[in-house]
């Protein structure tokens, strides 16, 4: 029996969430056969770890179109466009629908493990391209297989590799030790058992995003319900507060991403969280009671809190990736071509001009980092986004470059465009567009005066400004 041709294999989608999904769907409509890998035992294993969590962009911005037409024969009923899903309700209602619509090409409990060229590791370049990839599983059951493919299409995200509370990029000391007071999620405050860990209570929120915009106000509501007297967040910024710190507002295109923002600085003028600035933590310790304890790297000690919520963004796995010849940037580990479009040391908005399949690409022909996972270190990543990409390189692999080259779609804005420097940096600038530095790091609530002199909440403020 002859060896299948290059083009005979399907194309291999890592992750069965809502871009790798849609990738399918894209390659279905192409004539092209998909087979999707997903680690966990259903579609949307990872969006359904926070189907709390209540999506800022509608029904309409979140179904791709070429998934409509394959749930179309099936029956299924598009919500409607204007609603806006929880996490739940989007794996529920559409991911796993259309799991089930593409049958057994979505296989589920696959982990992948190493994907290479079949007889040629990343250092040998004869007959490189014309070698299927090669892509190495464990089943659930522990089982060991080998596929092989004519693409790889990873959009496997990053939810699995949360960053840390570290300042560095790495664990601080003892937040390991501490994991049973520490959390990298959002947390579920509907659920009896995580309501009764933080209602009257001290929560450590380290983290400037959406994450953590739902995570204060979420604490604020507890606040202020029945069973949550004496609940209160302190609010972890490793930067200073400047206009932009609580996202567009009113201005967002995306009114539910500003409403987020709107409702975090809500949490803090009421009194329900206090922000410490400039704050990067070095180590977490313990004290008698056995409350963590922040430390920063300016030697800093904050009060003891009763629970740690890290939500300081996610980062790739590129370990199973190992033998492909990657072109990742440096510092945010996304394809080159991409990198200095949603670099956030340069960009505040919180989206990027459409892109496809050539800022996709890396040295390594016919492989595609997609979805979040593309965006590498980077925030502020939209579906809307995801879904061009893989309509694009759908489009690539099929051999329509035309169709893949067309830009198709138009994202909306944050209404904060337009500054620079403003990630993670104390040095922020006004809303104003005035300079000079952010306040020295304090314990500060926004809509009351800043503390003289003394210590705040346990804290001595620094002195000074630009410094001399």
């Amino acid at each position: 029996m002859n060896a299948p041709t290059l083009t005979e294999l399907p194309v291999v989608v890592i992750g069965a969430g809502p871009t790798g999904l849609a990738a399918a769907a894209h390659l279905v409509d192409r004539g092209v056969e998909p087979l999707v890998l997903e680690a966990g035992p259903s579609a949307g294993t990872a969006v359904r770890e926070w189907a709390h969590v209540r999506l800022f962009s509608p029904w309409g911005e979140v179904v791709d179109p070429a998934a409509e037409k394959l749930l179309a024969p099936t029956g299924w009923t598009r919500p409607d466009p204007a609603a806006y899903p929880s996490g739940g309700d989007w794996a529920e209602r559409y991911l796993q629908p259309l799991a089930d619509a593409l049958g057994e090409r979505v296989r589920l409990g696959v982990t992948v493990t190493g994907v290479s060229r079949a007889g040629r590791d990343r250092i040998v370049d004869a007959d490189r391209d014309q070698q299927p990839f090669v892509v190495h599983v464990t089943h659930a059951d522990g089982r060991e297989e080998r596929l092989f493919a004519r693409a790889v299409i990873d959009a496997s995200g990053t939810w699995a590799t949360p960053g840390p509370a570290g300042g560095s990029g790495l664990p601080a000391l003892g937040e390991k030790a501490a994991a049973d007071r520490v959390t990298y999620r959002v947390p579920d405050l509907k659920d009896p058992a995580v309501r009764a860990r933080h209602a009257g209570k001290r929560t450590a929120v380290i983290g400037s995003g959406a994450s953590a915009f739902t995570a204060l106000a979420d604490l604020a509501d507890l606040a202020k319900s029945d069973d949550g007297a004496g609940t209160k967040a302190v609010w972890i910024l490793r930067r200073g507060i400047s206009g932009s710190t609580f996202g567009g507002g009113e201005a967002d295109q995306l009114p539910a991403r500003g409403a987020l923002g709107l409702a975090a600085k809500a949490a803090v003028d009421a009194g329900h969280a206090d922000a410490v600035t400039g704050f990067r933590t070095e180590a977490v310790e313990r004290d008698r009671d056995g409350r963590p304890v922040l430390i920063g790297e300016d030697g800093r000690r904050l009060d003891a809190v009763d629970e740690v919520i890290v939500l300081t963004g996610f980062r790739p796995d590129l370990g199973f990736l190992d033998e492909l010849r990657l072109g990742l940037d440096e510092r945010l580990q996304a394809p080159v071509a991409l990198a200095p479009l949603i670099d956030p040391n340069q960009h505040s908005c919180g989206t990027v001009y459409p892109h496809g399949h050539r800022e996709l690409s890396h040295p390594e022909p016919g492989v595609y980092l997609v979805g979040t996972k593309s965006y590498g270190r980077a925030p502020t990543f939209l579906a809307m986004t995801g879904y061009e990409q893989v309509r694009s390189v759908a489009a690539a692999i099929a051999g329509d470059l035309e169709a893949a080259d067309r830009v198709e779609l138009t994202l909306p804005e944050t209404g904060v465009c337009g500054g620079a420097g403003l990630f993670d940096a104390t040095d922020v600038q006004q809303a104003d567009g005035g300079g000079c530095c952010a306040p020295a790091p304090q314990l500060v609530r926004l809509g009351a005066a800043p503390a003289a002199t003394g210590a705040v909440g346990g804290e001595a403020p620094e002195g000074g400004c630009c410094g001399s």
